[in-house]
């Protein structure tokens, strides 16, 4: 009994000692930040506008928000791959039971449960089933998209008459600031005091880091699992929400590719594709550079089908770059 004990105190220091380690490297990326907002000061000066700020903010908040629920999941050293398709039938069932008379609170709350269920979903595949989460993810991916089209007919969705009360969620401003920013901020510190102090968060770094250890120290590495995919649906839910409040209609199509931009963005950040590490300071600040990027491109007029090669040149330099820093210290 002393040696799990024991056990369970090392796996924990070693986590914590991880994530100590991660938050001066998130230091780093706010330079990085910083370097890249005087870039692009220096191409646009627009770049400063207050409407362009503004459309910058939104654009993090909605990036970052799917982005935590993706950190919890890679920090276990999982994947979720089916974030956008959870947008996408959320966003499409939201929108319709608006459009039906549903009150906004009861929708807002249906929404939220239909991303835990959804992510409920990959988690029992993850944990009972015992399905690689590459595999089982991409499987509700594919599912996701198809429901979204067979229950919308591939056709956008209007709120009806909660178009206006709704579009405070997205569009609306709190003291000057966008609303979809000050819910990204709370998100975002309530994800953070998650995983620095709480036991739960102890856990997650400590299954990510090894997952066998963990459960010799007795920790229910099962439940830790199914509550991080829960997490995630739970957050792209928030964020199907807040998309179809700022657009005020549900599209078929919303979240497509997020999935990507979520997984670059927490990469981005320094948590590691190969779990236990990784801090929520990371994620934000690696939401800011993704749209930072983004902003440059667009203000310098580049086609869309560049930005895309751009993204991908990202990804792929991110991981690349995590798959050399992880040789390096095996």
């Amino acid at each position: 009994m002393v040696d799990m004990a024991t056990s369970h105190q090392t796996v924990l220091k070693r986590s914590g000692i991880a994530r100590t380690l991660n938050v001066a490297q998130s230091f780093g990326l706010f330079w990085v930040l910083i370097a890249l907002c005087a870039v692009a000061i220096y191409l646009s000066p627009s770049f400063l506008q207050i409407g362009n700020l503004m459309n910058v903010g939104r654009q993090v908040a909605l990036f970052g928000i799917v982005s935590i629920g993706m950190t919890f999941v890679i920090l276990t050293r999982g994947i979720d791959l089916s974030v956008g398709s959870i947008v996408g039938v959320v966003a499409v069932s939201s929108a319709m039971l608006l459009s039906a008379g549903v009150p906004i609170p009861a929708v807002i709350g249906l929404g939220l449960v239909m991303g835990v269920v959804l992510g409920g979903i990959n988690g029992i595949g993850v944990v009972v089933f015992n399905m690689p989460p590459f595999i089982m993810t991409l499987g509700t991916l594919v599912m996701g998209r198809g429901i979204v089209m067979t229950i919308a007919n591939g056709e956008p969705q209007n709120l009806g008459d909660a178009t206006d009360a709704f579009y405070f969620l997205g569009g609306g401003f709190l003291l000057g600031v966008p609303v979809p920013i000050w819910i990204f901020a709370g998100v975002a510190i309530i994800a953070f005091i998650v995983l620095r102090s709480t036991a739960f968060g102890r856990q997650v770094y400590a299954v990510g880091s090894n997952a066998e250890a963990a459960r010799l120290a007795g920790i229910k590495v099962g439940a830790v699992l199914m509550s991080v995919y829960v997490i995630s649906g739970a957050l792209a839910a928030l964020t199907a929400l807040i998309t179809i409040s700022r657009l005020t209609v549900g599209e078929p199509t919303a979240g497509t590719n997020l999935e990507l931009e979520a997984i670059a963005i927490v990469v981005i950040g320094g948590t590691s594709l190969f779990g236990g590490e990784g801090t929520i300071i990371g994620t934000v600040i690696g939401a800011a550079i993704i749209v930072v990027i983004a902003n440059i491109l667009n203000l310098l007029g580049i086609s869309p089908f560049t930005q895309q090669i751009v993204k991908g040149a990202i990804i792929i330099a991110a991981v690349m770059f995590e798959v050399y820093r992880h040789r390096q210290r095996a």
